[in-house]
């Protein structure tokens, strides 16, 4: 157990650079996924009048003092908030921990570590928007000017808030956007926090507010004519009602990133122990992560010694469970609430009816929502394990022939977000990741976003990017200016 006390835990909105009570006494309460027990802070939930005051700020904002502020100025404020971040990254990993039982250590090396990154990352380009010209063969000079949109918004799940943070803030601040974020209502204080970390920074009020709620409040947001773009990372059934609203209100631009049911390919000229601990990585989170590789496809040459190292890699990480999130030695935690953790359960179920479980597969002691590691082996295919995203520790094994048949195997799902492949063989790694239907693939490696690619999906996976330079025109609008130029005088 950890003894270390808590940070004070934040509640309220943050809206125009202050903490403020929501108009309405709802609140909501989430529990400890590490104990089972509520946590004793209620989050103010967001209304109409909250969400309207929130795009007002924006919009004075934005028209105001963000217009007028120097992109030197706006990079100043992006350095500044990312220092900050760093200085409280311990206290920022607590508070987010609390709700989720992700493990403090790896928040604080993968999550926040990556989204300070990511804020230094588009400060860099807050000078350097590009734009285009064209000659005038016509007689018309053509320029190309990509300006910001206005008020912005962000909708989270809860399994990676602070990257959220990074990936759909900090590019829409640095084009010039004010943006309004609302986290997941499972993790609401790790993301409150960070209000008055913007705020000491320099943003002024109203670049950046965060506002709480479940399922109205993201309507509320999704729905808002005064919002100029909302992007959404969630559910497949979450994005179609994202989308829906946003088409039925002012058509704003959306950007929708819907999970996935990853595959892993694994070769038979691979090393094995490699390919093992690739493959391994679909645990952090305890699973709960849309890139994760779900789904193993491996050549039968090497399935016997392959699934027996999985197996036994698998194992010991379950040996593990039970441990305080807080703890700074814990690696694996548990699942985030009752009903994910009913969720995967039910597909546990229904994985030992449709295929061969191999270990795993039951809760993991008796108070918490911890779960063991889970493999399945041969499973039917048409078996829910396979098509549906499960979002738990829980990993189907099939194996493939030729290369033809992995390919066949890993495009036969709904979703498009990520792959990898392992093989010491660069030209068939490069000869099948042109043939997955997806968005990004890894060689020889988990599939891990980086600063300076697009990250996004294809097919129910979602539209749009994030990251890289395609992140930062997406929140942009191309504005094309055509000057006549007067042919006599030239």
């Amino acid at each position: 157990m950890s003894s270390q006390p808590l940070p004070a835990i934040p509640t309220q909105l943050f809206i125009n650079n202050e903490y403020i009570d929501s108009t309405s006494p709802n609140r909501l309460t989430v529990v400890n996924p590490y104990t089972g027990t509520q946590i004793p802070h209620a989050a103010h939930a967001a209304t109409k009048h909250d969400i309207d005051a929130a795009v007002s700020a924006a919009q004075s904002a934005y028209k105001t003092t963000w217009a007028q502020t120097s992109p030197r100025e706006k990079q100043a404020c992006m350095l500044r908030f990312a220092d900050l971040v760093e200085k409280h990254a311990e206290r920022l990993a607590i508070l987010e921990s609390l709700p989720t039982g992700k493990p403090v250590t790896p928040t604080m090396q993968f999550d926040i570590a990556h989204m300070v990154e990511v804020y230094r990352y588009y400060a860099g380009w807050t000078d350097k928007l590009p734009g285009e010209s064209y000659p005038a063969s016509n007689g018309v000079y053509k320029i190309v000017r990509h300006e910001p949109l206005g008020v912005c918004a962000g909708i989270a799940s809860w399994n990676a808030t602070f990257l959220y943070i990074g990936w759909k803030i900090a590019p829409a601040v640095a084009a010039g956007n004010c943006f309004i974020f609302k986290p997941s209502e499972k993790s609401p204080f790790g993301a409150l926090a960070l209000g008055a970390l913007f705020a000491e920074a320099g943003f002024p009020p109203g670049v950046v507010q965060i506002v709480n709620g479940g399922q109205e409040t993201g309507s509320l947001l999704a729905s808002h004519s005064g919002i100029a773009k909302i992007s959404f990372t969630g559910s497949i059934g979450g994005g179609r009602a994202v989308q829906d609203a946003a088409s039925k209100s002012n058509l704003k631009k959306v950007t929708l990133e819907l999970g996935g049911k990853s595959p892993a390919i694994v070769f038979g000229d691979v090393d094995l122990q490699r390919a093992v601990g690739g493959v391994c990585g679909f645990l952090f989170n305890s699973g709960q992560v849309c890139v994760a590789t779900s789904r193993v496809l491996v050549h039968s040459s090497i399935i016997t010694p392959f699934t027996a190292a999985l197996k036994t890699a698998f194992e010991e990480a379950s040996a593990t469970l039970g441990a305080d999130p807080l703890d700074k030695s814990t690696v694996y935690g548990p699942v985030v609430d009752k009903a994910q953790f009913d969720k995967i359960m039910s597909y546990i179920a229904i994985g030992k009816e449709t295929a061969t479980l191999l270990t795993g597969g039951a809760q993991e002691g008796d108070r918490g929502y911890f779960i063991q590691p889970t493999i399945f082996v041969d499973p039917q295919p048409d078996s829910p394990i396979l098509k549906e995203e499960i979002f738990g520790p829980v990993l189907a094994i099939q194996s493939f022939e030729t290369e033809e048949e992995a390919v066949a195997l890993a495009n036969a799902s709904d979703y498009g977000l990520a792959a990898s492949i392992y093989t010491s063989n660069i030209d068939r790694a490069l000869r099948v990741s042109s043939q997955l239907e997806c968005g990004g693939v890894a060689i020889n490696s988990p599939f891990i976003p980086e600063l300076q690619t697009p990250f996004g999906g294809v097919k129910a996976s979602g539209q749009g990017k994030e990251l890289g330079k395609e992140g930062l025109l997406e929140y942009t609008e191309a504005k094309s200016i055509h000057i006549r130029l007067d042919v006599a005088k030239l």
